[in-house]
């Protein structure tokens, strides 16, 4: 069983206000300055006690994901990122991704961030439309997302990236297009463009929304990715699309069954030991337990037992477009292709997989019907 690349995700737990959609593990401020250096030093000393998880290799990806990471002030951000590059060794050409928020003031530290050591940054825009950026909960306009995206350009960024969702309450086919086409017209090298889905504590799921008919979501997602492919932007991943060289690296450890360190509230690690041993990792979720310092940071950690190596495998790889090498599946999870063989014949005579002597890759039906093709591998 081979060690595979090694990445480390930072979680910065709060946001101005939280939106009626996420159900990520954030905070509003609620007007309440937030204790960013204290909070980056518990950072860094969660880190100190996983680096030894780490077995010698490098950090080759960094995502600083929230939440709103871009609150964080140019010096906070600064102290964080010399503080993991002396607590862990980076790889030369390491990602260093930071999530941001198109607001005025937050755009405005983009630059500050550069000197930090960040090269990528991802944008949350999610429509250009003021009246969908309302119903979704979101505080900025249109005009601040655009002008995110010129300073993205201008302050020396290795690549940017720009979030965008269709499938929005009351969004018909056009404005989903719409928002797309301008979306393109500010040239990022890379877009997430995926459908807006209701999840359990949620105040959407509470109290839902209407969304589109099936029939037209279908619709806006085929006219959508036939408008980014004469674009030039490639489809890489299930909502991943890419400028050539621009795909997000950190995103592709996770998909290939990479290793991740995760530090700050609610974050979650996957690690591989020397020994073949796959555990997972879940810090503690709130602010003021995460920073007691009478507690652990660590909340719980359990192994991904021999029985559920296959699906968890499964379930990150089959979201690439890529083909994915047979050989990747015995030396990450440690098992026999024997024990998926059966698995994979089924796959391949229900059409949802091709397969040759070295890889297996989705069909567009195996795509398609992605969640059933995931429930062979359980």
């Amino acid at each position: 069983m081979t060690l595979p690349p090694l990445s480390l995700y930072i979680h910065i737990p709060w946001c101005v206000q939280k939106c009626p959609y996420c159900d990520f593990n954030s905070h509003g401020q609620k007007g309440q300055n937030i204790p960013e250096q204290e909070y980056v030093q518990h950072l860094l000393s969660d880190l100190r006690n996983d680096a030894h998880l780490s077995a010698g290799r490098p950090i080759h990806s960094i995502f600083i994901g929230g939440g709103t990471p871009s609150l964080l002030s140019g010096d906070a951000m600064q102290t964080l990122l010399d503080g993991v590059r002396k607590l862990t060794p980076l790889t030369d050409d390491a990602e260093i991704t930071l999530e941001a928020n198109p607001g005025t003031v937050e755009t405005g530290r983009f630059s500050e961030y550069v000197r930090a050591g960040v090269n990528r940054i991802s944008i949350g825009v999610q429509s250009m439309q003021e009246d969908k950026l309302k119903a979704l909960g979101r505080i900025h306009s249109s005009d601040e997302a655009k002008n995110a995206a010129q300073q993205a350009h201008e302050v020396g960024l290795r690549s940017f990236n720009l979030d965008l969702m269709h499938g929005l309450p009351g969004q018909s086919i056009d404005d989903a297009l719409s928002d797309l086409r301008q979306a393109i017209a500010l040239n990022p090298p890379h877009l997430s463009w995926y459908q807006l889905t209701i999840e359990p504590n949620t105040q959407f799921y509470s109290k839902p929304p209407k969304l589109p008919e099936d029939d037209t979501l279908w619709q806006i997602q085929e006219q959508g990715q036939a408008m980014l492919r004469e674009a030039g932007y490639a489809q890489y991943e299930i909502s991943g699309y890419a400028k050539p060289g621009h795909q997000c690296q950190h995103n592709l450890n996770y998909w290939r069954f990479g290793d991740y360190i995760g530090i700050g509230c609610g974050a979650h690690g996957k690690i591989t030991k020397p020994d073949g041993t796959i555990m997972r990792t879940e810090k503690v979720k709130h602010p003021r337990g995460y920073m007691d310092l009478t507690k652990p940071y660590l909340y719980r950690d359990w192994t991904v037992s021999e029985e559920e190596r296959p699906f968890e495998f499964m379930m990150n790889r089959l979201r690439l477009a890529e083909p994915c090498p047979i050989e990747d599946f015995q030396k990450y999870t440690g098992l026999a292709l024997s024990q998926i063989e059966e698995q994979l014949a089924d796959a391949q005579r229900q059409g949802l997989l091709s397969r040759n002597d070295t890889h297996i890759c989705v069909t567009e039906r195996g795509h398609r019907y992605l969640n059933e093709l995931l429930e062979m591998f359980v």
